[in-house]
């Protein structure tokens, strides 16, 4: 009677095990379940979620670093047509992104419109010296000049060059090299982001996610357009993917994600790179990769990006993007900083320059749960081109065209350790603790089914074994 009661208390003991192992095992769908619902509520751009008020307002503080390239040999240039050699002098370091989003529209397409306003104030602790600081660079007003011009032109360039006392080159201060100064040829502000403080980039208008949630933070028009007007071509004028600052939850590592930056005038694609540990959250770094600003030759798809044969060698030099179409006619080039991943022969032009990956690399660091981008660094380069003249003295003795790097910023965030804690306690502990639970239950009913499961057939055994004796 005695082992009868054991024998039904162990399959008793194997029932519950097993019963408990079944309730983990359904808790996991069940819980991804919740998880996925959770998230998805949350991952709306509407007023009362968590993403909203990220989305309104930057929650990490976002900097621009600007790194100039102080030409040491300017006479040389001009009397013996040597190649010019730079310093890199930074950083510079202004606050951005500061400003909440503007005009918040909310359309009945599930889509919502807003402007970015822009602006930069100056963080003198984390600068390498004031404003007022000077450097030597490439004449704006002289470079453009020559890039927009036709050669039948070129006496006239030579006579404004003259009678305003200007050259190939010139010295000014960090201020009025990014924010503009009145140019003593064209009577008229020139500077390298003149026009970025006191204005908006927009009109953008993106999915809330409500009906989508896969579609979140994707933008479907900016300035009004479905596409853009800078490229001539379907695919170069394709508005692809979010802004960059989150990306539709539940990222596949698999998969590239696409952004698009104004910057640049174009949309682009990251790469998973690795996973990384932020702050004690999981995050997925994602890079721009060497395609991206590739020839033609080697990347047939930027052929439509390819818009200048004098800077490109006829399409054949990786590294540059002319956007001028879209600076409203300003020859303005740009690459990653140092001319990372370009043509040997950019580098070979201007001495002094050091590309490398950890320093001048674009990256993405994102939550792949909720798809929030926790730190990033968007890093790029502002160039200009100039070249050879039989009419203008200053550039009597250049023997070639040569693409100029002014300056490369580094636009860069990262969550605070109080923004890290709240992430964590609000979301990640509640999955995490989803998880112990789902573990626990299946690792105990398992133990349990087992333990019961082996001491039956032991008692069962033994039982028998009596019988027989």
């Amino acid at each position: 009677m005695g082992c009868c009661d054991r024998r039904c208390a162990l399959v008793a003991g194997a029932v519950f095990g097993a019963a408990v192992a079944i309730l983990g095992g359904v808790l996991i769908p069940l819980g991804n379940s919740i998880i996925e619902g959770t998230v998805e509520k949350e991952a709306v751009i509407e007023p009362g979620t968590t993403a909203y008020n990220s989305w309104v307002s930057a929650g990490a503080k976002v900097y621009r670093q600007f790194w100039f390239f102080d030409v040491k040999n300017p006479q040389e240039v001009l009397q013996y047509g040597a190649k010019p050699v730079v310093l890199e002098k930074g950083p510079y370091t202004y606050r951005t992104r500061y400003l909440p989003k503007d005009n918040i529209t909310f359309n009945a397409n599930n889509t919502v419109s807003f402007l970015l306003p822009m602006g930069a104030i100056f963080e003198p602790s984390m600068s390498v010296g004031p404003e007022t600081d000077r450097v030597t660079s490439l004449n704006l007003a002289v470079a453009g000049a020559y890039s927009l011009i036709p050669v039948f032109f070129h006496p006239v360039l030579e006579t404004m060059i003259k009678l305003s006392n200007s050259s190939l080159f010139q010295h000014r201060t960090v201020k009025e090299m990014l924010w503009g100064y009145t140019d003593p040829m064209l009577k008229n502000t020139v500077g390298l982001f003149v026009h970025y403080n006191s204005t908006y980039d927009g009109f953008y208008t993106v999915f809330n996610g409500k009906e989508d949630i896969s579609k979140v933070g994707v933008i479907d028009r900016w300035r009004g357009e479905g596409s853009l007007r800078f490229w001539n071509d379907t695919y170069c004028d394709m508005i692809n993917g979010t802004d960059a600052s989150s990306f539709p939850p539940f990222v596949d590592k698999k998969e590239p994600i696409y952004f698009f930056s104004s910057d640049i005038c174009r949309s682009v694609s990251a790469m998973f790179e690795e996973s990384m540990d932020l702050k004690g959250i999981e995050v997925y770094r994602y890079g721009l990769q060497p395609s991206t600003l590739a020839s033609p030759t080697v990347n047939p798809n930027n052929r439509c990006f390819c818009r200048n044969p004098k800077t490109t060698k006829n399409c054949t030099i990786a590294g540059v993007l002319d956007i001028s179409s879209c600076q409203d006619g300003r020859p303005i080039y740009i690459s990653l900083p140092h001319f990372l991943h370009g043509s040997p022969s950019l580098l070979e032009d201007v001495l002094g320059l050091s590309p490398s990956e950890e320093h001048h690399h674009t990256y993405l660091d994102v939550e792949p749960t909720t798809g929030f981008t926790l730190r990033f660094a968007k890093r790029i380069q502002v160039n200009m081109m100039y070249g050879p003249s039989k009419v203008i003295t200053v550039l009597k003795k250049v023997k070639d065209y040569t693409v100029f790097p002014l300056v490369w910023l580094n636009e860069t965030a990262m969550l605070d350790d109080e923004t890290a804690d709240m992430f964590k306690k609000e979301l990640l502990s509640r999955i995490r603790m989803l998880e112990i639970i789902q573990q626990v239950l299946l690792g105990t009913g398992l133990t349990i089914f087992l333990a019961c499961l082996i001491s039956y057939c032991v008692v069962t055994r033994r039982n028998n074994q009596s019988k027989l004796v």
